[in-house]
């Protein structure tokens, strides 16, 4: 009976232990939410039934506001509205540029054709990127004509933006297109560097890693390692490699099963310089958008100060701003 009772204990003591190594109630974190705009600001979609082949500027909805993802002024108006960081979509280009573009196609969004990757930069730039869209099945075009010239390489985003941070997504799983984006991405300052991060297929992401083992990355395979490994052993507050120096794009409805969640989680990926998102809800399959119904920002967390990454910044920040202050230079703010 005595071994019993004395066996019980050690399990209500190691128990009680692990709940107070991962309680947020004894963590608190200053700061707001840091937020991430996918694209900057975009024009919104009807997501039912999308696979990586459909094209979006024919299921766009009424639009909200007249910016067009991945240019300049679309850019200019997320940091402008309160956004700490951007996510844009980059293609190899045959005159050595990497062109700033969503689609594998042009056909979808421009006027041009073939793959994004099979022009110059050059004849990119005498493309109509507001060319497709459409919201009446095609009746009208309110954005054709608007956006000739507007497609950006990758240099003139980051010499337009200095000190702001940028989410790189390579768009191929070609290992050698990440062997180019490092070459590119080497010839930046480590000061310079910090302010980016790069996502996308394993095999590109795998080699802008071994090439600038500096680079913030995020891949599905370094996804999924951080989240399976941490799960079995981040009850002891140890972060394994898989989660140190990258980026984490999580659903919201799988971070709260993240030991510690939300303050002391967030305190551990901070100390191994890992960057941490929240996503909208995973419903299995390959699409998983961004954090974009107000409502899912007023069921976060008490002075949640993690990153939010969102297909909807003009739909979420006055949530975001009613829920904490925000500091006047957010881009020169710590990431969390």
């Amino acid at each position: 009976m005595r071994k019993r009772t004395i066996f019980f204990g050690v399990i209500v003591v190691a128990a009680a232990g692990i709940r107070l190594n991962n309680t947020s109630l004894l963590s608190s974190r200053a700061g707001s939410p840091e937020v991430l705009a996918h694209r900057g600001l975009a024009q919104d979609y009807a997501r039912e039934g999308i696979t990586g082949e459909t094209c979006t500027a024919s299921r766009m909805l009424p639009p909200r506001h007249a910016y067009l993802e991945n240019t300049i002024p679309s850019m200019e108006a997320a940091f402008a509205l309160g956004a700490d960081a951007l996510e844009l979509d980059v293609h190899p280009t045959t005159d050595g540029k990497f062109a700033v573009f969503h689609d594998w196609t042009l056909d979808c969004r421009t006027e041009g054709k073939g793959e994004t990757r099979n022009h110059s930069m050059a004849e990119l730039k005498t493309l109509d990127v507001g060319y497709g869209y459409t919201a009446d099945g095609g009746k009208s075009f309110p954005f054709r004509g608007t956006g000739i010239g507007m497609m950006p390489s990758l240099d003139e985003v980051l010499s337009h933006f200095p000190a702001h941070r940028f989410n790189i997504n390579v768009k191929s799983n070609d290992p050698g297109e990440g062997e180019k984006l490092a070459a590119r991405l080497a010839t930046l300052s480590p000061a310079e560097r910090f302010y980016l991060s790069v996502y996308g297929g394993d095999n590109p992401v795998a080699a802008v890693k071994a090439a600038l083992p500096d680079m913030h990355t995020l891949s599905r395979a370094s996804l999924t390692q951080c989240i399976l490994r941490y799960a079995a052993i981040g009850w002891s507050g140890y972060v394994p490699d898989a989660c140190r120096n990258g980026t984490l794009l999580i659903p919201v409805n799988i971070a709260k099963w993240m030991w510690g969640w939300p303050n002391r989680f967030l305190d551990r990926m901070q100390g191994v310089d890992s960057r941490v998102y929240l996503r909208g809800p995973y419903s299995g399959g390959d699409f998983s958008q961004g954090l974009d119904d107000p409502e899912l920002i007023k069921q976060l967390p008490n002075g949640y100060s993690g990153g939010i990454s969102t297909d909807a910044l003009d739909l979420i920040m006055p949530d975001i701003k009613k829920r904490s202050r925000r500091r006047l230079n957010p881009r020169h703010r710590a990431w969390i």
